[in-house]
């Protein structure tokens, strides 16, 4: 039970800070409500609020683009000479040996619910595959373990969730028993929060006794891995790089040792995925060099000259899509934390459920407060070196982020589909096919079978003939 004293200090500290308001309601809170409020408040860091109400809810967000700047180099998917070729190879043989160390663990990002997907319950939880319906969670957790028996490894697996989902997620991997792994190489973990603001600079109070918080954003990975724990349980495992990926794409390669080989021989510390965008205005992040370091510009960011800009070949000047898979070095995540370095905040305008003046539930229909948030990519221009990796989009990324549409489930299984014909057709297999040049079937390949088409070669003798109509799961 707070004492007066107490309250007294906190009431004069948050009128100094003009959040008072936070303190309103007191009197009707009981004592158990009144600690938690309590906590809530000290928690906050008034002084950093401050600047956030200057520059992100009351002012205007500095214009990002102030230097000069230029399209990112990349690795292609394939390489064009016999130096590149030299050095794939020798990036593979690099990538395997570290994994089959057990030097790389995989890190999923998965806060989000599946609200746009009319789905209830966390993200990892939506069942996506073809024909087995296979949760994006069980997906990536058979992709580990058949990682783990090809290299012999462990594979320690760090997920993120967020406060909206946490406590369903443990639930849900308790439940299904892990997915199959060691319970010991699951390691889940929660990001932190941020205050939420009104126009007006005040803090927002979701209840009497809550304040008005949410998850910190993919970027909030870098501090929520030292204070859960998950850092220095990595340390234990020996893990030195994170292949991190975002939770809605079925199709990422978890543990590519093309690409931890290239990043450890070019001496990187966080490194990229890319996609060739789809067009100039495609919704994805933009990989430029700015002051000589390679940078994530959002697409809203990029003015349309820059985004139609094009090449003496006719292709798109700022063509490399940013797609949120990454390796990241863990002696980078602990030096970023022993600095105490926070990525910077972004703001989005939201429509933010509270209680007024007089405790009374408010539902706004219009934008009524900003939500502060950080994103892993901010990270990249802080490392001393960074490369990118382009790829192949049909063969790596599906996110499923919407209920209908682009980047729909519908559309996510249509490409799983389409990537196991791929495998199976480039390993001789005949795949009936539409007019339209689709698949006439309905294909899942389990990670048992393959993990990719160099397996699915090794196994033709155990694929069964393809019919017209054919529904086939290949495990």
């Amino acid at each position: 039970m707070p004492d007066r004293q107490d309250v007294h200090s906190l009431r004069k500290l948050l009128t100094e800070h003009r959040q008072e308001h936070l303190l309103a309601f007191w009197p009707q809170l009981n004592p158990d409500q009144r600690a938690d409020l309590l906590a809530q408040i000290q928690e906050l860091d008034l002084a950093a609020a401050n600047e956030w109400i200057a520059t992100l809810v009351k002012g205007q967000p500095e214009a990002p683009l102030q230097h000069d700047f230029e399209p990112a180099k990349s690795y292609s998917p394939l390489p064009v000479n016999d130096d590149l070729r030299r050095k794939y190879r020798e990036a593979i043989n690099l990538g395997e040996s570290l994994i089959s160390q057990g030097k790389v663990a995989a890190l999923t990002v998965a806060g989000g619910q599946g609200t746009r997907l009319g789905f209830d319950g966390p993200k990892g939880n939506f069942p996506v595959s073809p024909i087995k319906n296979k949760t994006l969670f069980r997906i990536f957790a058979e992709t580990i373990a058949a990682v783990s028996e090809r290299y012999r490894a462990v594979c320690p697996w760090y997920i993120m969730t967020s406060p909206l989902n946490h406590q369903q997620t443990v639930d849900i991997f308790k439940t299904d028993n892990y997915c199959g792994l060691n319970p010991r190489n699951v390691f889940i973990f929660q990001q932190g929060t941020l205050p939420n603001f009104g126009f007006d600079g005040r803090i927002l109070l979701a209840d009497k006794d809550q304040i008005a918080r949410s998850p910190d954003g993919h970027g909030g990975c870098i501090r929520a891995l030292a204070r859960s724990g998950a850092l220095a349980d990595m340390k234990k495992h020996g893990v030195e790089y994170l292949s991190y990926w975002q939770v809605d794409n079925p199709l990422v390669r978890l543990f590519d040792p093309l690409f931890v080989g290239l990043h450890v021989l070019d001496g990187a510390q966080v490194s990229s995925k890319a996609v060739i965008k789809n067009g100039p205005k495609e919704k994805v992040g933009n990989f430029c060099l700015v002051d000589g370091k390679v940078t994530v510009i959002e697409y809203s960011d990029l003015s349309d000259e820059l985004a139609e800009k094009r090449q003496p070949d006719g292709s798109l000047a700022f063509q490399l899509g940013s797609i949120a898979i990454h390796i990241i070095n863990t002696g980078f995540v602990e030096r970023l934390n022993t600095k105490g370095h926070s990525l910077p905040l972004h703001r989005a305008v939201k429509k933010i459920p509270h209680i007024d003046s007089e405790g009374n539930r408010v539902e706004p229909k219009q934008p009524n407060g900003v939500k502060l948030e950080s994103f892993i990519f901010d990270a990249i221009p802080l490392a001393d070196r960074s490369i990118i990796l382009d790829i192949d989009r049909s063969e790596q990324f599906a996110p499923v982020k919407n209920a209908m549409g682009e980047d729909s489930a519908e559309v996510t299984r249509r490409m799983m589909i389409e990537r196991a014909a791929t495998w199976l057709e480039s390993a001789g297999v005949k795949v009936p096919r539409k007019a339209d040049g689709s698949p006439d079937c309905v294909l899942e390949i389990a990670p048992s079978f393959a993990l990719d088409r160099a397996d699915v070669a090794a196994k033709k003798d155990k694929v069964p003939p393809i019919k017209p109509g054919d529904t086939v799961y290949l495990a």
